[in-house]
């Protein structure tokens, strides 16, 4: 691994303009600070943009409103890290979560994807205390397989492929199946690497009308494996 890898950071938004300052400052508070922050506005018409290109030396990129898998991809397109990295622009990193996991890479090298642990937080009182307490009880946390926790090297992510840009939920279920099925080596650490914020406007709950492609995933998911069988 080279001495000081470039991680590209991938931060898409959409009509979220009260949280993108929070998520955007916990990624350049980071510890370990070799890093690209890439902004993808996904068609926002609130103050989205503004908040974005208030930060020096965050890149910013605007599309028509796709959805979060063709953000995430368009982020790719842009990164020129050796590393990526995904933030939702309502949640935030602990300082440490990029050099923690660089650190794992580092100790064993075969490693292809890292991932950590995620705390829920309601948003108001609660966020606001949990975000500040960095001893957090073990019990309150859950092994964060999602885009959030994950550190990936830029080599494995392009292995695995885009995420699929025609589902409103599920694409992260599956571009990890996709993953899985190509045996990208993976680890789930024990730390917390992940505040996930909870509130009325997150994309499960706004995109409530397209849970079946949830049924779409495992239908995919069957369908390669029935190909090569």
């Amino acid at each position: 691994m080279k001495e000081s890898p470039l991680v590209s950071v991938i931060i898409p938004v959409y009509n979220y303009d009260r949280y993108l300052a929070e998520a955007v400052e916990s990624v350049l508070n980071q510890t370990y600070q070799h890093l690209e922050v890439i902004v993808v506005d996904d068609g926002s018409t609130d103050r989205s943009g503004e908040v974005a290109k208030s930060f020096r030396g965050v890149r910013y990129c605007q599309q028509v409103h796709s959805g979060i898998g063709p953000a995430r991809n368009k982020g790719v397109e842009l990164a020129q890290g050796d590393f990526i990295a995904f933030l939702d622009a309502d949640d935030r990193w602990p300082v440490q979560k990029i050099e923690r996991q660089l650190r794992t890479f580092e100790s064993d090298p075969k490693l292809e994807m890292v991932f950590g642990q995620a705390l829920q937080l309601h948003n108001g009182p609660e966020w606001e205390a949990g975000v500040s307490d960095y001893k957090v009880a073990v019990d309150g946390m859950v092994p964060g397989m999602v885009p959030g926790t994950m550190l990936i090297k830029r080599a494995a992510f392009d292995r695995v492929g885009k995420f699929l840009g025609d589902w409103k939920v599920g694409e992260f279920i599956d571009w990890y199946a996709r993953a899985v099925e190509l045996q990208i080596r993976s680890l789930v650490l024990p730390e917390l690497l992940l505040w996930r914020r909870i509130h009325d406007s997150n994309q499960g709950v706004r995109e409530r009308q397209s849970v079946s492609d949830y049924a779409r995933v495992l239908k995919a998911k069957l369908d390669r494996k029935r190909a090569t069988e």
